[in-house]
């Protein structure tokens, strides 16, 4: 197999945020017509997956993240039915905490909202999540799954241009 053939999932992190019981998600406009989300996005080059985490939940909930665990590695394909295009994902998530929104911060593009749900509110609206893997990170978040952050090494390697 030569390297253009070679399979290359797009490498995304996201967020899992609880608070008193419920979990911050995004609702987001997509070609597939509004979705929910965990606060969630791609890993840019020279950054680490901690940093691209933090980075993607100020974006999208105008909130400071506080990584405090490595929560797993998830891998999904996504059909776009519109197109016909087909994308793996791979996503590293992560949970910890969050600062109050920051005042006249905007949400990045094209996210509409942050809301609040619990965990019961979330598996009710499955048929609206932009993925499988936002139902599946509040699971493994409530069955107490948790590795160190430490779990995960950058080397200087990738900070360097």
């Amino acid at each position: 197999m030569n390297s253009d053939e070679r399979f290359k999932p797009s490498v995304t992190v996201a967020a899992i945020i609880e608070r008193d019981g419920q979990f911050l998600l995004v609702e987001e406009m997509t070609q597939e017509g509004l979705k929910l989300n965990n606060p969630a996005g791609h890993l840019d080059a020279g950054e680490s997956l901690v940093q691209a985490c933090i980075r993607e939940v100020n974006e999208e909930t105008a909130r400071h993240f506080t990584p405090e665990h490595f929560l797993g590695i998830y891998m999904s394909k996504f059909h776009r039915p519109a197109t016909g295009e087909v994308i793996s994902y791979l996503r590293f998530a992560f949970c910890g905490k969050v600062s109050e929104a920051v005042l006249g911060q905007t949400l990045d593009t094209p996210i509409v909202r942050t809301i609040w749900m619990t965990a019961d509110e979330i598996r009710a609206s499955s048929l609206q999540h932009r993925s499988p893997m936002v139902l599946q990170c509040i699971e493994d978040y409530l069955a107490g799954k948790r590795l160190p952050l430490n779990s995960i090494h950058t080397d200087d390697s990738v900070y360097n241009s």
